[in-house]
């Protein structure tokens, strides 16, 4: 088993094993992200599997599920925090982004709205109540690792996060 299974194996059995941050330093070493080549492989949904933040919206839950929702061609982000569980896509956080492609491997965030997001209804429709957000600070993604199932990557204020992608959810889904 390689580094990228073993650490998907256990962000999926136990989110909280030590040896992960580890994994993640091992991985970052090996990886050479290129977002002028890559950039495809960024576009999806993406859920929050491992995070070094302390704010409890950055921790993986099992009855929280944690989205990032990429368009970089469109440069459109969403993140939506939700319950798990057959009430989840009733309604969850949202925040929109602007993204902006930084160099080889830095995706710039502009928040922009922030608020409610309901469910989606039989024609696509779904009622929001976002307001705007004054962003003060320039905020960034740098990706560190990328490949078509996993991302790992560390903000503007250095928390690491590890996330899957979401094969089960498109895009289309949550940016129109």
């Amino acid at each position: 088993m390689n580094c990228q299974e073993e650490l998907v194996e256990r962000l999926e059995l136990d989110p909280k094993d030590p040896t992960i941050p580890l994994l993640i330093k091992d991985i970052e070493a090996l990886a050479k992200v290129d977002l002028s080549t890559d950039l495809a492989l960024l576009r999806g949904v993406w859920e929050l599997r491992w995070s070094s933040s302390t704010q409890p919206w950055l921790k993986q839950a099992r009855w929280l599920e944690n989205l990032q929702i990429l368009d970089p061609v469109q440069q459109k982000g969403l993140n939506v925090l939700r319950l798990t569980g057959p009430l989840g896509f009733l309604a969850g956080i949202a925040v929109e982004a602007e993204l902006s492609i930084n160099g080889l491997n830095q995706v710039g965030v502009k928040f922009k709205n922030g608020g409610w997001l309901g469910p989606t209804f039989g024609n696509g429709w779904r009622p929001t109540l976002l307001t705007a957000i004054n962003q003060t600070f320039p905020a960034w993604l740098d990706i560190t690792a990328l490949n078509d199932s996993m991302r790992i990557c560390r903000g503007n204020a250095g928390t690491c996060f590890v996330l899957l992608k979401r094969k089960d959810m498109s895009v289309e889904d949550w940016i129109r």
